[in-house]
């Protein structure tokens, strides 16, 4: 290594992950899980023709494949305990809300998905803003980053 780079700090070196950051981690992992599987679903539908159209069912299916990258990469990151992994993490979770709340609206089978995505995403929020999460992947509040001055005396 050079003397202008500088090492990438090892993951034991941030101390043990907490189990709040793990499961959020393990729940973007679900999610992007839930939305390659989602992708191949409609790619097999629209090849096999019980699809109306194969292109839709391609674009489609492509696009959600494309869309699983976020919560999985997020997963990753959360996992190494990388701070810049919980903003595409929370970026997620709020996507998945209106997702929910229109399967919510469906008169189907679907309900019960949107009830269970809009737990995993409720769930994974606060999990994400918790302090020990936020502790963990090094995160500091607004002017956090400096320490507070000590008052000074009068100058004599």
């Amino acid at each position: 290594m050079s003397s202008g780079q500088t090492p990438i700090p090892d993951v034991t070196e941030a101390g043990p992950r907490p189990g709040r950051l793990t499961a959020a981690a393990v729940l973007a992992a679900l999610e992007g899980a839930a939305l390659v599987a989602a992708g191949v679903y409609l790619l097999v539908r629209g090849f096999a023709g019980d699809a109306g159209s194969v292109s839709q069912a391609a674009t489609g299916g492509v696009t959600l494949i494309v869309l699983a990258l976020l919560p999985l990469l997020a997963a990753r990151g959360l996992l190494q305990q990388r701070s810049w992994s919980r903003g595409p993490a929370i970026i997620t979770q709020i996507m998945a809300l209106p997702v929910a709340w229109t399967l919510l609206q469906a008169d189907s089978l679907a309900i019960p998905a949107g009830i269970a995505l809009g737990v995993v995403a409720v769930t994974a929020l606060v999990l994400l803003v918790n302090p020990a999460t936020t502790r963990a992947l090094g995160i500091r509040g607004p002017g956090g980053g400096e320490e507070p001055k000590q008052p000074q005396g009068p100058k004599k």
